[in-house]
């Protein structure tokens, strides 16, 4: 009997290619291998980096020159971390300046698109244009008026709801870097609300989440939201009465399907 009959390939390795995330690490001793360990402190350190790296609003500002630059009341990083409070309501000076551009536009608007760093700034600067592309197109097919993008520092995703109230606009996206995990620390989350107001709970809003290029398309983002949109204006509500239904489109076909249940679906 040769070594090849007594050895066996490991069964986690194919489900291992399949997801980023942690099974199939091995061992050794009573320990991880080194690999596996400096691979863990690799992703921590980048959640961390994710965290602390400060908002580039003067190049979003530059890429978008029509955009309004705010902040929140908390000053700076530690508040912000410290104080969920603060990075959920506008300084004075940012809720100023949007109460007087408001002024000159009484009529208010259909739709607000709030971007703000939250907890990966990371996210914001990579995913944010791109996606902030997409609302607009969606927005134009739609005939909706678009209120000036405010750009948020240091903002939680309440602030929105307050940009939104000052504004007059009727409903609000807000683009918001999601809180690192150990594999995705480059995340964008969109929240959406109807009549937005502040003293609104999450219960309230809509949330589309895991936007990037590892996990959930723009193109795909954008369709839902399409039609959360769509179906807020037309029951007046958004939150948890209205739910996600839209049909997802495959990519082979333009023929729209629904969500399959992976277990249910595929065998290994």
């Amino acid at each position: 009997m040769n070594d090849k009959t007594l050895t066996q390939g490991d069964p986690w390795h194919a489900l291992r290619a399949l997801t980023p995330a942690r099974i199939a690490l091995g061992r050794a001793g009573t320990s991880l291998p080194s690999s596996a360990q400096l691979d863990f402190q690799y992703a921590h350190a980048q959640a961390r980096d994710a965290v602390h790296l400060p908002f580039d609003q003067a190049a979003l500002a530059q890429a978008r020159p029509d955009s309004l630059s705010l902040h929140s009341a908390a000053a700076d990083r530690h508040v912000y971390l410290q104080r969920p409070d603060l990075g959920r309501r506008l300084d004075e000076a940012s809720l100023q300046a949007l109460l007087t551009h408001a002024a000159e536009h009484a009529s208010g608007f259909d739709l607000a698109v709030v971007i703000a760093d939250g907890l990966s700034a990371l996210a914001v600067h990579r995913h944010a244009l791109p996606m902030l592309e997409r609302i607009e197109r969606i927005a134009a097919d739609e005939g909706w008026s678009l209120a000036p993008v405010c750009l948020v520092e240091q903002g939680r995703v309440a602030v929105a709801d307050e940009v939104a109230q000052a504004l007059g606009a009727r409903m609000v996206v807000l683009l918001i870097g999601e809180r690192p995990g150990l594999s995705s620390p480059d995340s964008l989350g969109l929240y959406f609300t109807y009549a937005p107001r502040v003293g609104l709970n999450d219960a309230a809003r809509n949330c589309i989440s895991n936007v990037r290029l590892e996990g959930l398309s723009y193109a795909t983002a954008a369709h839902k939201l399409q039609y959360l949109m769509r179906e807020a204006c037309k029951r007046q509500l958004s939150g948890v009465h209205l739910k996600d239904e839209a049909l997802v489109p495959e990519i082979e076909s333009e023929a729209p399907q629904r969500p399959g249940n992976f277990l249910l679906n595929n065998t290994l």
